[in-house]
């Protein structure tokens, strides 16, 4: 059985001022295996942001139904981590706190929660910034605390919508290879929505391709590149054909989509 089944699922958003419906999202079709990292590439405005958010609960469906680990879903739950762009950390609570927000809201006792909020702090770098405030880090720790805090409520799949987005190239390489670092070890089910190409192949195990508005799935291509993956693997000859496969198939969407 399939960790996620996404089966026919659209949207459609109302008019609005007298305009016309828009179509944000043609009917697709997905299914995620178990310890899968895919990352979901396609131009702007294409859907993949609100595929994402229909996935997490945070956006209804018009059409269709999401499936995970056999249940139906039809709202968040602390069953799916969410991390965004932009950053998303309550100022008045440390790192640590941050972290175990969500265990918190779960009724997991301080020092249990605690500990496990350090751990996290660890795996991610932030081991000496537990008690510091997110207006002390950088974008890249603040994105380091989002990712720990959405992994330490044990979640079956994490979503990430273009979390190193805001980030500047040096840091979003190493955030790369952190998350694919968390990935190898903690075998985690993994949707990761991005518009960058080479990020898209390094950190996914399959790169699904969306088509301009109203969005579809276009193609679903296997990343047959071995683990661990080194950042220097970005120059090997299997890693550059495939970029250029996809330089292709996202060009012809770009051409299609209006400007």
């Amino acid at each position: 059985m399939s960790k996620l089944l996404v089966e026919n699922v659209g949207k459609v958003f109302p008019a609005q001022a007298n305009g016309q419906p828009t179509r944000a999202l043609m009917p697709t079709s997905l299914k995620v295996g178990d310890n899968d990292f895919i990352a979901i590439l396609g131009p702007s405005g294409c859907g993949k942001s609100t595929l994402l958010r229909i996935i997490g609960g945070l956006e209804t469906a018009s059409e269709g139904r999401i499936v995970l680990d056999g249940v139906p879903v039809s709202g968040p739950g602390a069953d799916r981590g969410f991390v965004f762009q932009s950053y998303t950390l309550f100022p008045w609570l440390t790192v640590a706190q941050n972290i175990a927000f969500g265990l918190r809201e779960k009724g997991v006792p301080e020092r249990e929660r605690l500990d496990i909020a350090r751990k996290w702090a660890d795996r991610v770098g932030l081991s000496s910034f537990v008690d510091h405030f997110p207006k002390q880090l950088s974008g890249g720790m603040q994105q380091r605390t989002a990712i720990a805090r959405a992994l330490a409520n044990d979640p079956k799949i994490l979503l990430l919508d273009e979390p190193f987005g805001a980030l500047d190239n040096q840091t979003r390489a190493l955030m790369q290879e952190m998350l694919l670092g968390i990935w190898e070890r903690e075998q985690k089910t993994v949707l990761f929505v991005t518009h960058d190409i080479e990020e898209a192949i390094f950190v996914g195990s399959r790169v699904v391709v969306m088509s301009a508005r109203p969005g579809r799935i276009k193609a679903d291509i296997a990343v047959d590149l071995p683990h661990p993956r080194p950042y220097t693997i970005k120059t090997t000859p299997e890693f550059v054909a495939l970029k250029e496969r996809l330089v292709e198939e996202i060009r012809a969407e770009v051409m299609a989509s209006p400007h």
